[in-house]
C-alpha cells in the first residue's frame, strides 16, 4: 500500500512518515528531500534560482517516478504538493492520502523557528505568520479535504494514527 502524508508545512509529515513506514515495514520517502537529491540543491535554492513553477513541475515528475517504481511506501509530501498539477487526484488513485491537520496556532509555534529554511516563509514577520498560515490553509483546504483520512489531533500517537489509516 502507498500512503501519502499531506498537510501544511510543520504539520508533522516528516516526523510521522518514518515511524509509520517502520511500523508498516515499508520504505519512507520525503518528497522534498528526494527533490533536493535529484536536483543537487536544496528547496530554497530551487525556488530562488528557478521559481516555484519549475519546482512544481519537478515535484510532480518525482512524485510519479517514485509512485510508479514502488508498490508500497509512506511518503511525506510538501505542503503544496496536493494543490498543483492534479497531484491530489493522482495520489488518491495510487494510494491512501492522509491529511495531518494541526491548528494554525500550533503550526505558527512550530514554524517560527524554522522560517529561514522555508522559502515561502522567509519574508513573513513573526507577527504576520499566523495570519499567513490561516490564509494559505484556507487556499489549500479544497485540496487537503480530498484526503482519505484527516488527522486533527495535535497529540496523536502512532497507534491511533495507524488505526485511522487502517479503517479506510
Amino acid at each position: 500500500m502507498r500512503i501519502y502524508l499531506i498537510g501544511f508545512m510543520g504539520a508533522g509529515k516528516s516526523y510521522w512518515g518514518p515511524l509509520l513506514a517502520q511500523q508498516a515495514g515499508v520504505r519512507f520517502y520525503d518528497l522534498d528531500r528526494e527533490i533536493e537529491e535529484s536536483q543537487g540543491m536544496d528547496i530554497e535554492e530551487i525556488f530562488s534560482k528557478n521559481g516555484e513553477e519549475s519546482f512544481r513541475v519537478i515535484e510532480k515528475e518525482l512524485l510519479h517516478i517514485l509512485t510508479e517504481s514502488h508498490l508500497e511506501f509512506v511518503m511525506a509530501c510538501g505542503g503544496g504538493t496536493p494543490c498543483f498539477l492534479n497531484n491530489i487526484e493522482y495520489m488518491k488513485r495510487s494510494g491512501k492520502v492522509v491529511w495531518i491537520n494541526p491548528s494554525a496556532e500550533v503550526l505558527a509555534d512550530r514554524l517560527r523557528t524554522e522560517r529561514e529554511q522555508r522559502p515561502l516563509l522567509q519574508n513573513i514577520a513573526n507577527e504576520e505568520l499566523l495570519t499567513y498560515i490561516q490564509k494559505k490553509i484556507a487556499d489549500r483546504r479544497l485540496y487537503y479535504e480530498q484526503a482519505d483520512v484527516r488527522i486533527d489531533e495535535e497529540n496523536i500517537d502512532l497507534a491511533a494514527l495507524l488505526k485511522s489509516i487502517a479503517h479506510v
